[in-house]
């Protein structure tokens, strides 16, 4: 019998824990790192030839919303072929566990609006065969996996299910409801939930429901929040993952004096336990804003408040039309013109009226909705419509000056004209100054991520963004250390997520490795996104691949080998953080 199963030979090895890289061989046994160093001589089933690559821990990725994908899709790609090897399902408050059987297609109906999901993938791809939250579980434990999964409780449905749909989205809870959802959260705690998660912003929420309607955890009480915190704090388990914004802005106010983070200080000292707060960016706009975000989360730590923020590090844009797009409904004229099937929206954005009001409330997007300014926007592509090619590559703010018209009748004019098929391009969603992105996440308590992966899908890639950390911050930039970049893409999140054997390359932890060639390394395509029609019912969704990975090992299998799938799938549900 070989000393190996894996010997990973002759690599930089970059262990996460910070210390300088260096060179060693790596021995894998039964799924975990066996030895490291002093392994001259000894023989192994197969042999990776590591020799002028970095091997490391696998990536850890806390923010994504593969509940749907994960049936259909074992490796959570974009995020598998990135690097990442586990995976935190359940963000947001969102999810599907529990949820009624009569109420299935009304839950997907509401992830195919708040998370844009396709909404005919879940239901051709979805094999809902369970009904509680610990049936979600062993669902996930039973179902084949080429990435490692935790889940978080998601607060919406467990409020739906207890309270009902419309006084879920209208009211606090009474006591017995809140009893009864904190013994639910409990039972899921016992089953191996990670923790829970919630979404709070507001009545005028930027990721709404199907109908136009604030999700339940939007408008929820303080109080229910915090009950929730007490079941942590009493079994001294679990984290928070929370969206908190009081304007309905995703990003936050972003002042000394935040009322959201002020309520996220709070939970933190119910909870006694880890807060993951969404999230914290640089904006060439905001130039201090990273900075606030920094100073709070270093003065909420020194007073023993264990606050991450989740940190926007990608360089990344959306192409989005209006057949589709939902990212504008902090609006309520945006969000009501853009509900229903693509002939009700062009019926509706091009009413008089209706545009009216909308202009009267674009200040609402460029303060609380994504994508930027509306003049900012670029016609990507117009499609087949030859007559709108003059369009293709301005801006709505070049065109509107040329042909004496706002700028909103100029997208939606084209838009309408086109079938709502016009392609729009936002500018980049936040800096991409190296400097102020390399600042941020170099702070001991931000977590990189916010990739999203599963939700969003016909706008935008954030999956990718492990391959553009360590090209652009790492490589190119020089901002960022290897030993820092991989600390802060694998250790920093797996401590945060509660994972117990993960993160670091150490003698006994499991065998998650990514072995990849730093100077090949890119996103493919680079500065766009390719069209895959890859999801059930032939649906499609925007990607980009990687290249430079030539091998990935999740539990000690190679799941990709220079960007090919395997086919093998060793991930493994962790439930409590261990995949025992």
């Amino acid at each position: 019998m070989a000393d190996f199963d894996i010997l990973i030979k002759g690599g930089t090895v970059v262990d996460g824990t910070r210390v300088p890289k260096y060179r060693a061989d790596v021995g894998i046994k039964d799924g975990r790192i066996a030895q490291i160093g002093g392994i001259r001589g000894r023989d192994a089933d197969k042999v990776l030839d590591a020799s002028g690559l970095i091997v490391a821990p696998g990536f850890v990725d806390l923010h994504t919303h593969y509940d749907a994908q994960i049936q259909w899709d074992p490796y959570c790609t974009i995020s598998g072929w990135h690097g990442v090897t586990s995976v935190a399902l359940g963000n947001c408050g969102f999810g599907f566990a529990p949820v009624r059987p009569e109420l299935r297609e009304r839950a997907m109906l509401m992830m195919s609006r708040n998370e844009a999901i396709p909404l005919k993938s879940m239901q051709a791809g979805m094999l809902w065969d369970w009904v509680t939250f610990p049936d979600w579980l062993n669902t996930l434990a039973r179902i084949p996996k080429g990435v490692n999964c935790i889940s978080y409780f998601p607060l919406s449905p467990l409020m739906i299910w207890v309270m009902g749909m419309e006084a879920a989205k209208s009211r606090p809870a009474t006591d017995e409801e809140r009893r009864e959802m904190q013994r639910l959260l409990g039972e899921g705690m016992d089953a191996g939930a990670c923790g829970y998660s919630v979404q709070r912003l507001g009545p005028r929420s930027l990721q709404a429901d199907y109908d136009g309607t604030p999700m339940p955890t939007d408008t929820m009480a303080d109080e229910d929040v915090l009950a929730f915190a007490e079941v942590l704090r009493e079994r001294d388990e679990g984290l928070v993952q929370i969206q908190q914004s009081s304007t309905g802005d995703a990003f936050g106010a972003g002042s000394d004096d935040n009322p959201d983070w002020r309520f996220v200080e709070k939970l933190a000292a119910t909870a006694q336990r880890p807060i993951l707060y969404n999230l914290v960016a640089a904006f060439d706009e905001m130039p201090e804003f990273h900075r606030l975000s920094m100073k709070w989360l270093a003065e909420a730590n020194a007073r023993g408040l264990p606050v991450f923020g989740q940190g926007a590090s990608l360089r990344t844009w959306m192409n989005f039309t209006l057949e589709d797009w939902n990212l504008y409904d902090s609006s309520p004229a945006w969000n009501k013109a853009t509900q229903g099937t693509p002939a009700e929206r062009a019926q509706k954005l091009s009413d008089r009226a209706t545009r009216e009001q909308m202009k009267a409330e674009e200040n609402i997007l460029t303060t609380q909705g994504l994508g930027g300014p509306i003049d900012g926007l670029t016609v990507q592509s117009v499609g087949e419509h030859a007559e709108l090619r003059k369009y293709e590559g301005r801006t709505l703010g070049a065109i509107a000056q040329e042909e004496g018209k706002h700028h909103i009748d100029v997208m939606l004019d084209i838009a309408v004209a086109s079938e709502l098929k016009t392609v729009f391009l936002t500018p980049d969603m936040t800096s991409s100054d190296p400097d102020k992105v390399s600042e941020l996440m170099l702070s001991p308590y931000v977590v990189p991520g916010i990739s999203d992966g599963g939700a969003h899908t016909k706008f935008f890639a954030g999956g990718s963004y492990t391959t553009d950390f360590l090209s652009w911050l790492v490589r190119d930039t020089g901002k960022i250390t290897l030993e820092e970049a991989h600390y802060h893409l694998s250790t920093l999140p797996a401590h945060a997520g509660g994972f117990k054997d993960r993160g670091t390359l150490r003698e006994g932890a499991a065998a998650d490795v990514v072995v990849y060639d730093l100077e090949g390394l890119k996103r493919v395509p680079e500065r766009d996104h390719e069209v895959a029609y890859d999801y059930p019912a032939n649906e499609w969704r925007r990607i980009q691949r990687a290249e430079g990975y030539r091998w990935i090992l999740v539990n000690g299998e190679v799941t990709f080998e220079d960007g090919e799938c395997t086919g093998a799938t060793p991930g493994k549900l962790l439930r409590h953080g261990r995949g025992d």
